[in-house]
Order: C-alpha cells, then sequence, then structure tokens
C-alpha cells in the first residue's frame, strides 16, 4: 500500500435527484468553494498518512522536559499547540487534550474515527481525563469534497451539532468520497436535514463561504505545527508538551503516550 493511496468506491451509483430550488442553492455554494479552492492554492501539501508513527523532537528554546516522562517517551516538543476554537468533545479542563488534523475525504481520518477514537471515548475521554479537539487540513489537490465537507460540519456547529455532522460525513465516506463536487454537497444538505438541522440556515451558512478564514486558519496552524499529512494529531498540555502522532494509529500508541502523561 502506497502511504498516500486514496481509493475510490467506482461502483457506487453516483445518479442524484434534486429539485430546481436545491440546484439554485448548491451552485451558489459551488461558486463558494471554487473561490476557496483558489484560496487554498499555495497552502495544499503532504496527503493522508497510511503508515502511523510518533515523532518525538528534541525540546524547543532549552525548556524545561519532564524527566519521569522524557524517560519513557525521550524528548518532547515544548511548544504550545493552539486549539483556536474548534469544536472539543469531553471535559474543558481535562488535563491531557488531544488535537487533531484533519480531512473528512481521507481514508485513514475515517478509519481512525471508526476503530480508535471510540475507544479513546470510552476510555478517556467520557472519564474526564482527556479531551478531544478537531481541526481542519483538508488536502485539496487530492479531495476536492474535503473543503465542502469541513464547512458543512461547522455550519452544522453554528446550531450546536457539529460532533453530530462530523460523524455521518464520516460514517458515510464511502458514499460521497468518489462523487462530483455538487453531488457530494447534496448529500452533505441531506446529511444536514437527517440530524436535524435549520435547512435554510445552513443553505444560507454554505452558500456565504462564512466558515473559508476558519478552515484556512486550522491549515496555516496546521503547516506550522509540521502537519503533512492526515490524520496527524497532538497529545500532551502546555506543561509537559505535546507528543505528536502520525496516521490512523491503533488505540495503544495514544494509551502508551496517554498513560505515560498521566502518571508523570
Amino acid at each position: 500500500m502506497d502511504d498516500f493511496e486514496f481509493v475510490e468506491d467506482k461502483k457506487q451509483d453516483t445518479h442524484i435527484s434534486i429539485n430546481k430550488s436545491t440546484y439554485t442553492r448548491l451552485i451558489v455554494a459551488i461558486v463558494s468553494v471554487s473561490i476557496i479552492s483558489a484560496f487554498f492554492v499555495g497552502y495544499v501539501i503532504g496527503g493522508e498518512t497510511a503508515e502511523p508513527k510518533v515523532v518525538i523532537k528534541e525540546a524547543l528554546q532549552n525548556s524545561q522536559v519532564n524527566p519521569a516522562v522524557q524517560e519513557q517517551f525521550g524528548p518532547q516538543i515544548i511548544r504550545n499547540i493552539s486549539i483556536d476554537d474548534d469544536p472539543m468533545r469531553g471535559n474543558p479542563d481535562a488535563v491531557i487534550t488531544i488535537i487533531e488534523f484533519s480531512d473528512f475525504q481521507c481514508p485513514f481520518c475515517a478509519k481512525f474515527h471508526e476503530d480508535t477514537l471510540p475507544q479513546l471515548e470510552q476510555n478517556y475521554i467520557s472519564t474526564g481525563k482527556v479531551n478531544f479537539v478537531y481541526r481542519d487540513f483538508p488536502i485539496q489537490s487530492t479531495h476536492p469534497s474535503a473543503v465542502p465537507a469541513a464547512l458543512s460540519a461547522e455550519c452544522a456547529d453554528d446550531q450546536g451539532k457539529f460532533w453530530e455532522m462530523h460523524d455521518i460525513i464520516f460514517e458515510n465516506q464511502r458514499v460521497w468520497q468518489g462523487l462530483q463536487v455538487q453531488q457530494s454537497m447534496s448529500l452533505f444538505r441531506d446529511y444536514a436535514m437527517e440530524i436535524g438541522l435549520n435547512i435554510d440556515e445552513f443553505d444560507s451558512c454554505m452558500s456565504s463561504g462564512k466558515y473559508t478564514e476558519e478552515i484556512q486558519n486550522d491549515l496555516n496552524d496546521g503547516r506550522n505545527y509540521g502537519v503533512t499529512g492526515t490524520p496527524g494529531f497532538f497529545v500532551g498540555n502546555e506543561e509537559i508538551g505535546f507528543t505528536k502522532l502520525i496516521g490512523a494509529q491503533p488505540f495503544s500508541s495514544f494509551q502508551r503516550v496517554i498513560d505515560g502523561q498521566l502518571d508523570r
């Protein structure tokens, strides 16, 4: 398997019927997406990371590293990884934060969502030990529907349903990942109705491109933190620094890092 493999389901029936009113809204939204695509020129890098690995860098600026953590994991990244104002699940006062930079159209991100996130939820997030932050890192060059998906989730967040949209987009990734942008956007709109959003508010948010700057900010921050593929994770806090993990990590990788940080 190549490190940046992207597989489309070519057997998927791509015919989608939409009414005239919806079609008009989608055309407006598609124009916005075209602008977004141009906006991201020069900023799109990397791809999905198939092989997970732990990346541990030297401490920066001669910062002090907790000896217990350093003994187990080596030197940590001592820097403040911003959570911005992005969606969080779990206790905001949790000792440890996991920050994910992700792409809704990345199959390895979907794998993490399906295999690893539920175990993190059960063992750490629901217990209040860890909180989880989602930040956008759309790979527009290979994933043309990644930005519309990100916009859909941000617009759902306006109505307090980011995680519901996040989940339904990832759960149905195989349905929409090989479709044309306007077709995938029609499905995202269907998902918005399915999770109970006010569809007029959702349409208005999408067509305005309201969250393009927010997505761009996430992308820029990810690049500044050395994210070159998705999914990318930072685990830790400001006091001990953050350990960087790359790829669709198994639960055991997170467990090793988190337990070591909690036991420091």
